[in-house]
């Protein structure tokens, strides 16, 4: 069976930082051109996840399918260079070097079949970053930082963007752009995977959501189907 060149499909992936046992067993899927969101508490395995998937957790099992292909034994650099983008919480630009430089670092060449960014396009999508970019990293806000590691992400050209925690700490005003620009790669045809503990940002951009709790996924389903279950949503979501 040829699978869409964005899917991602997850099953019996565990997870360990030495003798702790993160994920247990967590398996899931993000179909083609979808925004789906891993929800769960601080400490729920959401970030382990994300990480795990990328193949930084030296010791994790399972298997992870990108675009048809197992990619769980390769290295994080080979998951990257076959169209898997990752956004880190704690964001990792380059303080000393500008908008435009940063952007430059995550360039690699067009793929079939895939959206192509340019700087030009992640202005527009972005265009706090259009009005700063010989503006050095280290002297912008949370905000204009998160939207920069979003933006150099994409010019890596991925099918499928991982992003950590990408509402975490920012004011609603820059939520409110974050979200738009969520909904704007997905109408590129970019599929999304987030960890999210704002269920309000959630309800703005995802198709699906499945919910984390302890390093096991304990629901999946559509939004309008977690609203059915308030039970389900107070248990494993509420502060």
């Amino acid at each position: 069976m040829t699978l869409p060149v964005s899917s991602l499909q997850i099953s019996g992936l565990n997870a360990w930082y030495g003798p702790a046992h993160i994920l247990s067993d967590v398996a899931f899927d993000v179909g083609a051109g979808e925004v789906v969101a891993l929800l769960g508490r601080n400490g729920a395995g959401k970030s382990t996840t994300l990480r795990a998937i990328m193949g930084l957790v030296p010791r994790r099992t399972g298997t992870v399918v990108f675009a048809g292909e197992d990619i769980s034994a390769l290295p994080p650099y080979a998951i990257a260079r076959r169209g898997l983008g990752y956004v880190p919480e704690d964001r990792r630009i380059f303080t000393e070097l500008t908008v435009e430089e940063n952007l430059e670092v995550g360039r690699q060449p067009p793929r079939p079949g895939v959206a192509t960014w340019r700087p030009e396009q992640l202005y527009a999508l972005f265009p706090n970053l259009g009005e700063m970019r010989r503006r050095q990293g280290g002297r912008m806000s949370g905000g204009e930082q998160q939207m920069l590691t979003i933006a150099r992400t994409l010019m890596g050209n991925p099918s499928l963007v991982l992003l950590d925690e990408p509402s975490e700490g920012l004011a609603p005003r820059i939520v409110e752009q974050m979200a738009d620009a969520i909904l704007a790669m997905r109408q590129q045809g970019l599929s999304v995977l987030l960890s999210e503990q704002n269920l309000h940002f959630a309800r703005l951009i995802a198709n699906r959501v499945h919910i984390i709790e302890k390093g096991r996924i304990r629901f999946s389903g559509t939004l309008a189907e977690l609203e059915a279950q308030p039970d389900v949503r107070d248990a494993y979501l509420a502060v």
